[in-house]
């Protein structure tokens, strides 16, 4: 008898277009189909739990069915469902910009909805841009971006995007920008040592923006952590460099924290470990806990007011979306606030991080770990051949997708990114269960790493 899994699967094959995902293979492999899910387990068409290592993509924070996100939902459904904030307000989308500006530092006052990640980075470029237009700055044409950067896949955002495998084919349609080296310890762009790095690495990147700062608009980053690229740390100290040139050089500086945003690197937002502030801040992901699709572009109340004139000047930002401010998505955003509060989330993270470290720690010395990155609850696991020759397996053995296939049949789902294996479990995961995601993922880069050695 067919299980209700297969025909489901079935059924997605034939229909399903899924994102970042090779179809040719899909439509020959067993499909997972998740139906419900549970705290932090997600659970399959056939009743089976799986522990949700990756939040559902970064996006889940309290865990799934959360009774007060549920309730802030439901409730809203008794009111309205959606309705236009083009000529209009909404008491929902006012409570929660109120609510989520509480959060920041009050010269970021300005909440422009959306409904993802790359939208909200398309919304501070285009913001950007046109702010120094309005001023009569019309020289500045160009942002300042990193490599190995992932703001999105729309145009603007795949434009100060620099990852070549999702983003080269696309050239021909972006903007031009400038793209300087992360400035990540591993494998150092400068090929500079560690024990000079810091100093030396921050040195070439302040000459670099000194070159070509005005004739830019802002400098666009993904704080402490570049998430799409595997992981890749920053030095300490990096973000707020940055800070300090933008003002130098009278730069905006756009931070990017549509994955590290709402406690994922241990405090609510990570501008706010190096005390540099954004001028434009891009949210998504975690700002419902996982629940419904909403984003945020947050803009200084100078910024703001550039665009404040007559009618006939022209000077209103000419964008928006039908579901700005959905009602439904901001009630999901308030009662997630909400659980920060109540249930004390970020007063318990340093726990978790540490409990997180500690069972990483055999991992840390494996023949087939190159490294191990952590920032907060965020991990990449980079998969090698060699640990200390550095190097990796070749492409068509696709190690970290193995790997993360395997934790399967132990109950776990994670991803890879490329061979670098990610853990980004929800905030609520109890001690014992991020214990069982690294034990899991440990067994299962034994068993994948010792087979491919084999060939």
């Amino acid at each position: 008898m067919t299980s209700r899994n297969d025909d489901l699967a079935a059924r997605d094959r034939r229909h399903i277009w899924h994102p970042f995902t090779q179809m040719r293979e899909w439509m020959e492999s067993d499909v997972l189909v998740i139906e419900r899910g549970e705290g932090v387990d997600l659970i399959d068409a056939n009743g089976r739990r799986y522990l949700d290592g990756v939040s559902s993509l970064w996006t889940n924070v309290h865990g799934h069915r959360h009774p007060t996100i549920d309730a802030a939902i439901r409730d809203q459904l008794d009111r309205i469902a959606h309705s236009t904030l083009l000529g209009l307000a909404s008491s929902a989308s006012i409570e929660f910009a109120d609510r989520l500006c509480a959060l920041l530092p009050e010269s970021l006052s300005r909440v422009f909805f959306s409904d993802n990640g790359s939208t909200a980075a398309e919304v501070a470029l285009k913001i950007a841009f046109s702010y120094f237009r309005h001023r009569g700055e019309t020289g500045r044409t160009s942002f300042i971006t990193f490599d190995g950067a992932y703001h999105g896949d729309t145009i603007g955002s795949v434009s100060v995007g620099a990852i070549e495998l999702f983003h080269e084919n696309y050239r021909p349609l972006l903007f031009p920008t400038r793209v300087l080296p992360y400035p990540h310890c591993y494998r150092c762009p400068f090929g500079l040592e560690r024990e000079t790095c810091e100093s030396a690495c921050f040195g070439q990147i302040e000459r670099r923006i000194e070159a070509v700062g005005k004739e830019c608009v802002a400098i666009v980053i993904e704080p402490l952590v570049q998430g799409a690229s595997g992981m890749r740390k920053a030095p300490p100290g990096f973000l707020r460099l940055l800070r300090s040139l933008a003002d130098r050089h009278g730069l905006l500086l756009i931070v990017d924290e549509v994955a590290t945003g709402f406690g994922r690197t241990g405090t609510m937002f990570a501008f706010e470990q190096e005390d540099a502030r954004p001028d434009l801040l891009a949210l998504a992901k975690g700002i419902t806990g996982g629940y419904l699709p909403l984003a945020v572009t947050i803009a200084r109340e100078h910024i703001f007011e550039a665009f404040l004139g007559e009618y006939d000047e022209f000077k209103t930002f000419f964008h928006g979306h039908t579901y700005t401010g959905n009602p439904l998505a901001c009630a999901a955003g308030l009662g997630t606030l909400r659980v920060f509060d109540e249930e004390r989330t970020l007063e318990s993270l340093p726990n978790l991080i540490r409990v997180m470290s500690d069972a990483l720690g055999p991992l840390r010395e494996h023949p087939h770990v190159g490294e191990i990155r952590q920032t907060g609850l965020m991990v990449g696991i980079e998969i090698v051949r060699d640990r200390r020759a550095k190097s990796p397996f070749p492409v068509p053995a696709r190690a970290g997708h193995r790997v993360c296939m395997a934790t399967r049949d132990h109950g776990v789902i994670i991803r890879p990114l490329s061979d670098v294996v990610v853990l980004n479990p929800p905030l609520a995961i109890p001690e014992d269960r991020i214990r069982e995601l690294v034990a899991v993922t440990a067994r299962c880069i034994d068993d994948v790493t010792r087979a491919l050695a084999e060939v």
